[in-house]
Parts: C-alpha cells; structure tokens; sequence
C-alpha cells in the first residue's frame, strides 16, 4: 500500500510500505480522510521527540472497514467509521475508572517515542483495534469524521473544567483546538468568550465560531482589558491551547481569584508557572490530555450542526502531495487551519 512516510527528520516520503497485519481484535480500515494534526508538524522535526523516524504520522482519521479479524463482533465491512487516537488497553486501574487516555499501557496513532512506535493513518489502510471503532452517522463525511478527535480534545478539556453557566472565559490559542474549545464553551452555556491569538485571520475566526471579543497580545494589554470587561475581577475560566510560556502567562493573568486554568497545548515540554499567582489566588491549575470516551458526543454535535468543522478545514489534498502541505503549515502559512489528506 502507498503511505506518507517521515524517514528522517523534516522529510516525508510517499512510497509503497507492507500493509498492516490484522490480528483476531482488530479492524482494517481503508483510510478515506486524514487530518494533519499541529503535533505531527511540530513532530516532524523531531522538536517533540514523539515522532522518532521513521514512522507512518497521522491519527485524525476515517474511512470504511474492508477487513475484521476472527474475534470481532460488532464491526463489519463496508462499514463507515473513525476510531479514537488513543489505544487503551481497557484492564488497568485507570481504564477501569473510565480513564482511558491515562491508561498504563496507553499507545497513540502515529507516534513513535522511546517506549514504542505505532504508525498512523497517512496511508491507504491502518488497522485499529474493535474498541476504539466509533460508526459514523449518516449526515457526517469522511472530511468532517477526520475532525472528531480534535474535537474530541476540546470537548474533553471544557468537560473537565468546573464551567458554570454564564461564566467568562479567556481561550488562549485560535487554532484547531482553540477553535473547537470556543464552539464547545459556547454550547455548553458559557456567558462571555474572550479569544487570543497573534494571528488576526485566526481571531476573526474565532469571533465567526462564537467568541465575543478577540484579542491581539501583539498590540493589546490582554490582562489588563480582561479586568475591565469582568468588573476588575479577571475571567472565570481560561484554556491555554499553545503550551508556551508567553501563552501560560496571558492565561493566568486573565483569570480572576478562585478562577480555573485548564492547559491543553504543550508545544513545550516544561514552561515556566507563577507559583506564587496560582497558591495565593487559589487557581485551579489542571491538565487535559486527549479525550475520554467523547467521540459520540462530539459525532452527534457535528451531525446536528452544534460544532461547525466545515469553516476550519481549509483544504483538502491527495496522500501523494502531503510532504507539500507539511511544509507549508511547518512554515505557517497564513490562512491554513486544518488540512485534510485524502487518498
């Protein structure tokens, strides 16, 4: 089969690889769509260390089961599905509390690191284990499929954060996942949404998607006019989707005392926190790693039109022309959200 391959660092090669071995749980899926994740761009220069080569990337995905192996039971061919990023194992002490991203034995598509590597769904077929299998409904593409599990991750990050109705909120980083966070706060009954981002086609995105005020740090006191719009307080809530320390500093400095600081981004392994800001205001400071089980919720979201993937995707190309595209998001290319590679 053809796939996209990252055989050493910066470089991706389209060639023929073996196809991949279904064993008697698994599932063999024709790739139809698959998304280029900001953490594979980031990877493929071997800045985050999850990306060791060589290595098929990817783990934004859907397509349609051709193959299923002797034990499976609820899967069958011609079915249309995507499947979730995260490999658990279902037995371990956290899986059996429902924590499935902290599994012990937790494996991600598309990612190779010290411990493991487990290639992705930049090629023509990927096999996936029964359980991470999500049928897809009926009014949803292979395009908008692809975008499930980063809408996934923003549905789990708003889902773990102590939100009340009304409430403000900073969401710092207008890409992908910022984005699908705005839109999630906004269903989710959120009262004012503040977005930051350096980038002003990303704002102007993100005021379209449901944020009521878009800031530029590049040229706004961004804390500074977050306590004038919350009575001098600072917002309730507030979601670092970068992982830097410029983007960790404006998140905490928008909240108000009491308030809740949910980090998703980690473009950086290790980042600088004021201590003392976060003891002495009392700040909920917690983590958000993938999702937990979300991909239902964040399918019938899509099908009925409550999560709008349509305006991030902004294009769509063949597996072959991939290296190009990589490029051009590696480069930051203005204007480009998501882009989604199809056979």
């Amino acid at each position: 089969m053809k796939a996209l391959v990252l055989e050493e660092y910066n470089k991706l090669i389209y060639k023929d690889v073996p196809e991949p071995q279904v064993g008697p749980d698994d599932v063999l899926v024709q790739i139809k769509a698959s998304g280029i994740c900001g953490s594979d761009v980031h990877g493929m220069d071997g800045s985050t260390g999850r990306r060791i080569p060589p290595l098929v990337m990817g783990h934004e995905a859907a397509g349609i089961v051709t193959e299923v192996g002797s034990n499976t039971k609820k899967t069958h061919p011609g079915q249309r599905v995507t499947f979730d990023s995260t490999l658990y194992c279902g037995t371990c002490f956290f899986c059996r509390r429902g924590d499935i991203n902290l599994c012990d034995q937790r494996r991600v598509l598309g990612v190779s690191c010290d411990e493991y590597r487990q290639h992705g769904t930049f090629a023509e077929y990927a096999a996936v284990p029964q359980h991470i299998i999500y049928p897809l409904p009926e009014k949803i593409n292979y395009e908008q499929s692809a975008m499930v599990e980063p809408c996934s991750v923003a549905f789990h990050a708003v889902a773990i954060t102590p939100l009340a109705l009304n409430d403000t909120a900073v969401v710092v980083g207008a890409g992908i996942i910022g984005l699908l966070v705005i839109q999630t706060l906004r269903t989710s009954g959120c009262g004012q949404i503040i977005a930051v981002d350096l980038e002003s086609q990303r704002l102007e995105l993100a005021r379209q998607l449901g944020a009521d005020v878009a800031l530029n740090p590049a040229g706004d006191d961004v804390a500074s006019m977050i306590k004038k719009m919350t009575a001098k307080r600072g917002a309730d809530l507030a979601f670092d989707a970068v992982g830097i320390n410029a983007s960790l500093k404006t998140a905490l400095n928008s909240l108000r005392k009491g308030g809740a600081l949910t980090l998703i981004g980690n473009l950086k392994p290790e980042v600088d926190l004021a201590l003392q800001t976060v003891v002495t205001g009392e700040i909920n400071v917690r983590g958000s790693c993938a999702s937990r089980g979300d991909y239902p919720a964040c399918l019938d979201m899509i099908a009925r039109g409550a999560i709008n993937v349509d305006a991030l995707i902004s294009a769509t190309a063949p597996l072959s022309e991939g290296a190009q595209w990589f490029e051009r998001l590696y480069q930051k290319e203005k204007g480009l959200i998501k882009v989604i590679l199809t056979p």
